[in-house]
């Protein structure tokens, strides 16, 4: 059964919706700045900078549901009104509506606030709706009583993956015949000075306070890791029966899905990338393409010194010799990483290349690293091929989670 996108929502550090975060992205603006707050002096924070939402859910939503949702969720369920708006809103058997909303981290910021309340005021103060708010199933469960969604609520959890697998098992829904149209994505509210402070004791956040907005480096040769961000990505994905019946607009396909395990340490990827290039790989199988179809690739590329050229190896290692002919873009260099919601943010992003014919910019990279021998979209946007063509989205987690996306044009 084909699978097609039929909406697009975010909430990004570029912008508070697609079309905003999308002019961000090819205007190579960075949303990366200082934290406004007194957390440097008050715990001294290694790292002083992230990539906050442009637009705070609470010039959003309204105050009832910023008090009952974890931050994770309002954004969910931001990302996913839009997405359904732009869907048309269709109109479906709920039975035959899914929804999957994935959190890499979950409710870190309700957590820790009630754990603050309990040794501050006392456990009688905590707040009775604290165990819904920080279950890493909250955003899915909130988007499934938003749109009445009952053919299933899943949220499966594979850290910076979250995002993309949640993407890749709509997709399965709707091609195994459980549903008809999918609400899926991923989210992400973990700019908060314990995960801050634990990613910079395992040295992997970039320390550039002097320079937030050029901290995020993807295959630069000065990279020193990434940048934390938070927002949610969310896709409606639709049976194409199902779209076309109602005719709705198609903004590109979902055409295959590849997930691998590392099964190599709990933090680092596998040396050579050969879980990364199977994951790829296994994703074009599903397709029904080769390498020869692919014509853009949306890089997971965090800006770590291993990482990077690990996923560049793998990439090298499906395209081979197609490799110089395949544009690549890695556009945490802008957002930061927005952990469980990466993949969904980049899942959108890549929709938009294919549909728009256009890679975004990686900005900051001023000394690619020679083994990169990738083409590098730097700084300016640059056109993709026309006809019908593909993208691959990778997204790779903590505990050796792969996950490829193949889309194409509609």
């Amino acid at each position: 059964m084909n699978v097609v996108v039929t909406g697009l929502g975010t909430t990004s550090p570029l912008g508070g919706d697609v079309a905003s975060t999308w002019e961000g992205a090819l205007a190579g603006r960075s949303g990366v700045r200082t934290l406004d707050n007194d957390w440097a002096e008050k715990y001294g924070m290694p790292v002083t900078f992230a990539g906050q939402l442009a637009v705070p859910t609470g010039d959003v939503l309204s105050r009832p549901e910023t008090k009952r949702m974890d931050p994770s969720a309002q954004m969910a369920i931001v990302a996913a009104r839009e997405a359904w708006a732009d869907a048309g809103s269709p109109e479906v058997d709920p039975e035959r509506l899914g929804s999957v909303v994935s959190s890499g981290i979950g409710g870190v910021w309700t957590l820790l606030s009630a754990w603050d309340t309990v040794k501050e005021r006392g456990a009688a103060r905590v707040l009775p709706l604290t165990v819904p708010m920080l279950m890493p199933n909250s955003p899915t469960a909130y988007v499934s009583l938003e749109f009445k969604a009952r053919a299933g609520a899943h949220a499966p959890v594979s850290a910076c993956a979250s995002g993309a697998e949640a993407i890749g098992m709509g997709f399965d829904m709707i091609q195994s015949g459980r549903a008809d149209v999918v609400i899926c994505g991923g989210t992400e509210a973990a700019i908060h000075p314990l995960p801050i402070s634990a990613f910079a004791a395992m040295q992997a956040l970039s320390k550039r306070n002097d320079d937030p907005a050029g901290a995020s480096r993807p295959y630069d040769v000065s990279r020193d890791g990434f940048v934390l961000g938070e927002g949610a990505g969310v896709v409606v994905l639709e049976s194409e029966e199902h779209a076309a019946a109602r005719g709705a607009h198609i903004h590109a396909r979902v055409l295959g899905l590849g997930m691998t395990a590392d099964a190599h340490h709990i933090a680092a990827p596998e040396p050579d990338g050969a879980g990364q290039t199977r994951a790829m790989r296994l994703a074009l199988e599903r397709a029904g393409l080769t390498t020869q179809d692919v014509a853009h690739v949306n890089a997971h590329a965090t800006s770590t010194p291993v990482g990077d050229m690990i996923e560049a190896r793998g990439i090298r290692g499906l395209l081979g010799a197609h490799a110089d002919q395949v544009l690549l873009s890695a556009t945490k260099s802008m957002t930061g990483h927005l952990l469980g919601g990466a993949g969904a943010l980049e899942s959108v992003f890549t929709v938009k290349a294919l549909e728009t014919r256009t890679a975004p910019p990686t900005i900051n990279v001023t000394e690619p690293d020679p083994e990169l021998q990738v083409d590098l979209v730097r700084d300016t946007p640059r056109a993709l091929p026309e006809g019908q063509i593909a993208a691959i989205n990778n997204s790779f987690g903590f505990g050796g989670h792969n996950v490829a996306l193949v889309f194409g044009t509609a």
